[in-house]
């Protein structure tokens, strides 16, 4: 994989988790405990997404929870709810072309945002291993996207 380094202005726990996560090859980190206030611990699926940056052309790595439809996976460009797009969402639309690490696995994607009736069908889905989506969707005028990441062989 290309030489890249972790997102600027990351939270905390985020770079405290791709620390581990990147130490360890993979083997620690890829299922992510959180607590947060007022809702149970819920365990999930993480991965690196590493993006060529749309103005500077150097690679940033993002951890983000995912979900797995067949031979692709599923991430979602929530923010939170903020109201903008995450910066990896707006790298993607600049350059689709992505690594992604799951686990100790490696690959090159392909990024694509779902639309339509794939994109509510993956919504749903996307709900199942995050459900605080529910919340952000609520919180933002935006619709959310769900980005599907399929392996290039």
């Amino acid at each position: 994989m290309t030489e890249a380094k972790l997102a600027p202005n990351l939270p905390q726990w985020m770079i405290d988790h791709s620390n581990r996560y990147l130490a360890s090859g993979g083997t620690d980190g890829h299922m992510y405990t959180i607590n947060q206030p007022d809702r149970p611990a819920l365990t999930v699926p993480s991965l690196m997404l590493t993006t060529t940056g749309r103005k500077s052309g150097e690679k940033f790595m993002f951890p983000l929870f995912y979900g797995q439809i067949g031979d692709s996976y599923i991430i979602v460009a929530s923010k939170g709810g903020a109201p903008q797009h995450p910066k990896w969402y707006l790298n993607i639309l600049a350059n689709p072309e992505v690594e992604v690490q799951v686990g100790t696995r490696k690959l090159t994607a392909r990024a694509r945002t779902a639309t339509g009736e794939e994109r509510a069908r993956l919504w749903e889905k996307a709900l199942e291993f995050w459900p605080p989506y529910a919340d952000y969707q609520k919180k933002t005028e935006r619709e959310i996207p769900v980005v599907v990441l399929d392996p290039i062989p």
